[in-house]
């Protein structure tokens, strides 16, 4: 097997982890989950969950991503050898998200475009739902290719594999030293832009009023597990990837809390942007803020091209907002992707040029799918699926493995070791309870859910085929990769 590639520098390998955790949902699933979870009171849970779930688990991932020096199979196996499915079954849910988050960037260069002559028209809503994804009647009826979908998508792949074809230094770490400031910069001018328009102040209070009673709710609790388990890419073999091209000197801890931190800053700051924007729509509409917000998709693609309409100079912040989602999406895409090329590299021993052309042409032949006119619809139940079962499960069999039949301690004293400051005995307890707890009764609830009631309505038939099936094919598939010859074992024979 050949060298292991490493980051260049610490920045760029900060810069790459902040880049796969900051992602579409930052910039439009946190704003929506903090308004309707109890405002500023909703920071108190979430901050607690950071501390408690999101820091934990990253600096627990960087750790035997670093000391174990490999993709997430290789780890697991390293670990303790049966494990290596756990591996497979994270990296393939990495795999199932590329293939429909493409579409959504996709979404995003196409809207980049038509912002610069509103081409959205007045109601953004039907040329979204209408003109532009041209929306089937349901999930079974794929109706064909929706062509500028299709194109964008093309453009997309293409990008991602010249970045991964590259390789870690010259591709991703290069590749995320111009996206995440370029990011930030495009964040900032639309931010001091919102905060100054009439109406924004309105709309950030909204955002931020506290409703003290919701920290009574264990679902504001849960909510706040539930994003910041999402958005920090945690369980889902990115960051036990990445952590393993670090240098043997790299600094654990400091990395892991900068990493959480940055991330949950970029949420808070999109969620200022986005929410001065909507307080300037419904003033200038005179309306109350609460009809028009909205979460996923059409916050993105249907509210904010309505208050786009209203802003100065809206084809210019219009272009703006819809860049940065393009960028936000293609550095989640790339950390993505990478976690399931360097899982192939590892487990047989291809060179990275085949392999991460290999997959890209796989994952682009199946993500045509969601292109068609039913995709929408597809992409919103395997989504679900995924997160609610795909992750969440794999996240809860790692920490229940990781705290309990295994050296937990040793992790700890490994990244004590090379950082500047210690983790605690609060490590271990997040670990082994706290995280435990909270994620067994997100999975329990979700699934007990999804039994009671068909998710969104959805024809039981379309739910087993792009759902339940996709969830269990993971599991399978999981196991039988781990049966496969492995170059590692090969190579300590």
């Amino acid at each position: 097997m050949a060298k292991r590639e490493q980051w260049g520098t610490r920045s760029g390998f900060i810069l790459a982890a902040v880049g796969s955790a900051i992602g579409l949902g930052n910039i439009w699933r946190f704003p929506y989950m903090a308004y309707d979870n109890g405002g500023g009171a909703f920071l108190i849970p979430y901050f607690f969950a950071l501390l408690t779930a999101g820091i934990p688990i990253i600096i627990l991932e960087f750790g035997v991503g670093h000391k174990y020096r490999g993709s997430a199979p290789m780890t697991f196996f390293n670990i303790f050898g049966k494990w290596e499915w756990l591996g497979w079954w994270q990296a393939l849910v990495a795999f199932v998200i590329s293939v429909y988050y493409v579409v959504v960037i996709s979404w995003a260069l196409n809207y980049a475009f038509l912002a610069l002559d509103l081409g959205w028209g007045a109601s953004p809503e039907r040329f979204f739902f209408d003109e532009f994804l041209q929306l089937s009647n349901g999930p079974m009826n794929l109706g064909g290719i929706v062509w500028p979908v299709f194109a964008a998508a093309i453009a997309m792949w293409a990008v991602t594999w010249i970045i991964l074809f590259s390789g870690v230094k010259k591709g991703i770490e290069l590749a995320n030293k111009i996206f995440m400031p370029l990011l930030f910069l495009l964040l900032l001018i639309m931010l001091v832009r919102a905060v100054t328009l009439e109406g924004a102040a309105q709309g950030i209070d909204w955002l931020f009023r506290p409703d003290f009673s919701a920290i009574a709710d264990y679902q504001v609790w849960t909510a706040a597990y539930g994003q910041i388990f999402f958005t920090l890419s945690v369980c889902f073999a990115i960051m036990i990837t990445y952590s393993s091209y670090l240098p043997a000197d790299s600094d654990i801890n400091n990395n892991g809390m900068m990493t959480a931190f940055i991330n949950c800053g970029f949420s808070l700051l999109a969620g200022i942007m986005v929410f001065g924007v909507l307080g300037h729509m419904a003033a200038t509409q005179d309306v109350a803020l609460h009809e028009i917000v909205t979460q996923g998709v059409g916050m993105a693609f249907v509210t904010i091209p309505e208050a786009v309409n209203l802003l100065p100079a809206p084809e210019f912040f219009g272009f703006l907002f819809f860049l940065s989602l393009v960028f936000a999406g293609l550095s989640s895409m790339i950390s993505i992707s990478e976690a399931c090329c360097s899982s192939i590299i590892d487990k047989f021993g291809w060179d990275r040029k085949p392999t991460t052309s290999l997959f890209c042409l796989v994952g682009f032949m199946l993500s045509l799918i969601f292109m068609t006119r039913g995709g929408l619809f597809i992409l919103d139940i395997t989504d679900h699926f995924i997160n609610n079962f795909g992750i969440v499960f794999a996240g809860l069999v790692e920490v229940i493995l990781l705290s309990w039949f295994f050296k937990l301690d040793t992790v700890r004293q490994y990244a004590n070791s090379l950082s500047d400051f210690a983790i605690g005995s609060w490590w271990n307890f997040c670990l082994k309870v706290i995280t435990p707890v909270v994620l067994g009764y997100m999975a329990v609830a979700n699934l007990a859910g999804d039994i009671r009631e068909n998710y969104e309505g959805y024809d039981g038939s379309a739910l087993v085929m792009f759902g339940w099936c996709v969830v269990a094919g993971i599991v399978l598939l999981s196991f039988v990769l781990q049966s496969m010859k492995s170059a590692w074992a090969q190579k300590t024979r």
